[in-house]
């Protein structure tokens, strides 16, 4: 490899730097400063669209988790979920730098949206196609080895399969933490009663929060409560 700053990496940009990352085209995806309307709307941009890329990240870790449950590797699958759970976390810190925005400034980056609201994301709606591909492979591996979950969670071992079940409960827990601050931070900015981008109440938000995606490994929490009491 060479040791100089010369590019070697084929593509457009000064350095390799910017070609393998491809920042022109990276940071060419943001309004420019004259076209923006309000003085907010660059970081309510890139908050939105580094999301998009995020989700496209736990998207892709998913399917690889799905693919080496499939494999039967275990180990490897669980590595993919907890990735996956990492990068929605990333989506919930990064919400709060909204929070500097205040209520009337959203109002002004609101002729901008059009009716476009987040419900639309084509990297959430990929997600929950690949997390209900994903809960199948789960049920089908459970089902074909014979593995009863209130057994291997009282069985107290730390096996791979008991590390895979609680990271496809943190990813879970994630997303509704997710929905949980994008509702707290929707009623932050817009006031209660009041309705969204595409006229719709805010509070119908709400309704997703509990809404999960591997109902069975939640199920055995129950299931281990009642055995007891």
């Amino acid at each position: 490899m060479k040791t100089d700053n010369c590019a070697v990496l084929d593509g457009e940009g000064r350095n390799d730097y910017a070609r393998y990352m491809k920042t022109d085209v990276l940071l060419s995806l943001q309004l420019p400063d004259e076209k923006l309307i309000h003085k907010d709307e660059m970081m309510f941009q890139i908050v939105h669209q580094s999301t998009e890329l995020w989700l496209k990240l736990s998207c892709y870790e998913l399917k690889q988790a799905r693919s080496s449950i499939e494999q039967e590797k275990i180990q490897q699958a669980m590595t993919h979920v907890r990735r996956a759970a990492l990068a929605v976390a990333q989506i919930i810190e990064q919400l709060s730098i909204l929070k500097s925005m205040t209520p009337w400034d959203f109002q002004g980056i609101r002729p901008a949206l059009g009716n476009g609201s987040g419900i639309e994301s084509p990297g959430w709606r990929e997600t929950q196609s690949i997390a209900k591909q994903l809960n199948i492979a789960v049920e089908t591996y459970l089902s074909e080895k014979d593995i009863d979950l209130v057994n291997l969670y009282q069985s107290q071992t730390h096996t791979p399969l008991f590390a895979l079940m609680e990271s496809l409960i943190d990813w879970d827990e994630n997303v509704s933490l997710w929905r949980t601050y994008h509702y707290k931070l929707a009623v932050r900015t817009l006031g209660m009663n009041t309705q969204g981008t595409r006229g719709k109440p805010i509070e119908k938000l709400t309704r997703l929060i509990d809404r999960q995606f591997f109902p069975q490994i939640w199920q055995v929490r129950t299931n281990l409560t009642s055995s007891v009491y």
